[in-house]
């Protein structure tokens, strides 16, 4: 995989933005530190014309406290990186709105989670629209348009109408490992990778989660994010980590939503709690980015050539994270909301990942790491569809075999790569093996 260039980073979320603020008087541009906001936030310049205010730059820091209403008077758009270094702009631009709600006024972009901010909830209550800002994908690293997530909301069955996927189970699992840091990607051997990724969590746990938060056992956040990395892809059990980690429950707990703040982790949230109690209402937890949680994980190429079960096990729950964290950046992109979950029975019955629609429509998506798709990784899809009847519109099993097909009503089985691999690229309908 060639590294990113600075012109391949044209997000598709820029044009959404630029639509956003036709409407929207502030957006926040919320992220993983090094994700691209800054990149992102210039090329907004670039388009509106106008410049950007970067408080990671102490001079400029100074300045902006010494008289934040100064800076939040600015024409519009007033493009601000790295926001939350200066909480007082936030009272600033709430006087500014007060004067003048017009849209497109302000593009804020953070590292720290923005309902995460002392007080922030009231300052700009009902003023503000918030983007999710995710390590690149694999389409922006290759400069591609994706249009799974809009080809499976439009009609799922034009998923299975493929050529056979070129991708090999090693191109994949470099993929994966790899992950979606700009600057991660960019290192050449998984030495120089695994070196990037402890001074990444080093920078994020000395510069933004203690400067959110003083905490009084800090050595002990690298091992329960590691702790969180052995729970990727499951549902969170915050009892078992503060077991492991030496700690408290409510501690613990506590120490993961700063995790969380920092965009470190992050939670899927049950989905279908109205469908019964025998569906159960714990999220997931997910780090954000697959390169990452192998690397916290120990899990390197060599380990998966080996072939040990212990790290084809790992390898399958962070091909999970890693398709999960693939169509979720789609979504943020979509013009509709969607209602996004995981769906699980007390008896351990779960699809991956769940979109519904405004109007009720559900997609459900199964993620596996093997070639083919056997009878009983349909279970999840098949009882959620007997569950919710018409309004299962479609379900998808993505694996990291060749081919496209149908399994059965409503069910489907696509490669892994077409997540990112446009539609105009695989034209030819495949041969559908059986099951």
């Amino acid at each position: 995989m060639s590294p990113p260039q600075t012109e391949l980073l044209q997000r598709n979320l820029t044009s959404h933005i630029i639509d956003l603020l036709a409407e929207e008087p502030v957006l926040v541009l919320h992220g993983a530190r090094t994700a691209g906001k800054s990149t992102l936030l210039t090329m907004l310049a670039n388009r509106t014309g106008a410049s950007v205010i970067d408080l990671d730059e102490l001079d400029v820091r100074d300045s902006v406290a010494d008289d934040p209403a100064l800076f939040a008077s600015g024409p519009s758009p007033v493009l601000i990186d790295e926001f939350q270094k200066v909480p007082e702009l936030l009272d600033a631009i709430k006087a500014e709105l007060n004067r003048n709600l017009r849209p497109g006024r302000f593009v804020l972009t953070g590292s720290t989670r923005y309902t995460a901010l002392p007080s922030v909830a009231q300052s700009l209550t009902g003023r503000v629209h918030i983007v999710n800002l995710w390590p690149l994908s694999q389409g922006e690293l290759a400069g591609t348009r994706e249009d799974f997530v809009e080809h499976l909301l439009d009609d799922p069955l034009s998923l299975v109408a493929a050529a056979p996927s070129p991708t090999m189970r090693a191109q994949y699992e470099r993929r994966i490992l790899a992950g979606g840091f700009p600057l991660a990607v960019r290192r050449a051997t998984e030495r120089g990778r695994s070196r990037w990724f402890d001074d990444y969590v080093n920078l994020v746990i000395e510069r933004d989660v203690l400067e959110l938060r003083k905490v009084r056992q800090r050595d002990v956040l690298p091992r329960l994010l590691r702790l969180l990395a052995a729970q990727t892809a499951q549902v969170l059990n915050v009892a078992h980590a503060a077991d492991r980690a030496g700690l408290e429950k409510p501690t613990a707990g506590d120490y993961v939503q700063l995790l969380e703040s920092v965009f470190l982790v992050y939670r899927l949230p049950a989905w279908g709690r109205n469908l019964g109690n025998r569906i159960t209402a714990h999220p997931k937890i997910h780090l954000v980015d697959s390169g990452l949680a192998a690397h916290l994980l120990g899990l390197s190429a060599q380990r998966l050539a080996s072939k040990q079960p212990a790290a084809l096990t790992t390898f399958g729950h962070i091909v999970e994270t890693f398709a999960v964290g693939e169509i979720l950046r789609q979504v943020e992109c979509l013009a509709e909301p969607l209602d996004i979950g995981h769906f699980r029975t007390r008896d351990q019955v779960e699809v991956d990942l769940v979109l519904e629609t405004y109007d009720g429509r559900v997609f459900a998506i199964e993620i596996k790491a093997g070639s083919r798709v056997a009878g009983d990784d349909l279970r999840g899809l098949r009882t959620l569809r007997d569950k919710i009847g018409a309004s299962f519109v479609g379900g998808v099993v993505l694996h990291l075999g060749t081919h496209s097909y149908t399994l059965e009503d409503r069910i489907n089985a696509v490669p892994l790569d077409r997540v990112w691999t446009p539609a105009q690229d695989n034209p030819v309908p495949a041969t559908h093996p059986s099951i």
